[in-house]
């Protein structure tokens, strides 16, 4: 069944479109979502027809989720092995996805693919029982279990460029998404709601690999309503301090 990720809690409205290439603005809290939702509902109804591809679904939907959670590129994603899965010193109950090492960063022209390691945040935490269970029970039945990919496919190899795309864009086409859409909104998105969610420029920037503020600083439109929230909070903070000088 559909596993609601998306909270109060932990989410804020996010409303603004997207000023760069309409094909990689961040997706809505809602949208994304939708996404997840419809990703899962492949799942569901493989299962229900008694369809071969169940497992090969559920792998789509963990990888969806991990492309955002992390605010990975496609061949980031696409390179990562089950050795690549790092613990986190800071939030020990994370267990082995309080991390990921990122070994095909993108480069710069005439250099090899930066290399980092990307800290699972709070707000992402419903990621690891989704990890686990792919780790555990479900890749070992999908592939070969010996095959060093995290991503692999019934034919017990690593999962294509393509069928990462393909992840995407059938999800989308379910959840009734715009077309223009593709994957690396998954990665605008993370960058947009870690600002929403008050990390500093610089944590971001170094969880997604940007060399330079300012390329961070393109994607890290927060929405209207955020920053009326904001002023909300300044506001009420204030009126409390004049009741306190009353």
């Amino acid at each position: 069944m559909p596993v609601q990720i998306l909270h109060e809690w932990n989410s804020v409205t996010h409303v603004t479109e997207y000023e760069g290439d309409p094909r990689r603005r961040a997706l809505t809290y809602d949208e994304v979502q939708a996404l997840f939702d419809a990703a899962e509902s492949l799942v569901e109804d493989i299962r229900a027809r008694g369809r071969k591809g169940a497992r090969a679904a559920h792998r789509d939907v963990v990888l969806l989720k991990t492309i955002y959670a992390f605010g990975l590129r496609r061949r980031e994603a696409w390179g990562l092995d089950v050795a690549d899965l790092r613990h986190s010193p800071t939030i020990p109950a994370y267990g082995r996805i309080g991390g990921l090492f990122v070994r095909y960063g993108k480069s710069t022209k005439g250099s090899p693919p930066k290399r980092r390691t990307v800290m699972l945040v709070p707000e992402m935490d419903w990621l690891v029982p989704l990890m686990d269970e792919w780790i555990d029970v479900l890749r070992p039945d999908l592939g070969d279990p010996e095959h060093p990919a995290l991503w692999t496919t019934e034919r017990r190899g690593r999962l294509a460029l393509r069928g990462v795309n393909d992840a995407f864009v059938t999800s989308r086409e379910v959840a009734g998404l715009p077309e223009e859409l593709d994957l690396h909104c998954l990665r605008h998105s993370y960058i947009t709601h870690l600002a929403e969610f008050g990390y500093p420029e610089k944590f971001i920037q170094d969880q997604v690999g940007h060399s330079v503020a300012a390329t961070t600083a393109i994607y890290t439109h927060v929405s209207d309503d955020y920053s009326n929230q904001i002023l909300l909070r300044s506001l009420e903070k204030q009126s409390r301090e004049w009741e306190i000088d009353l």
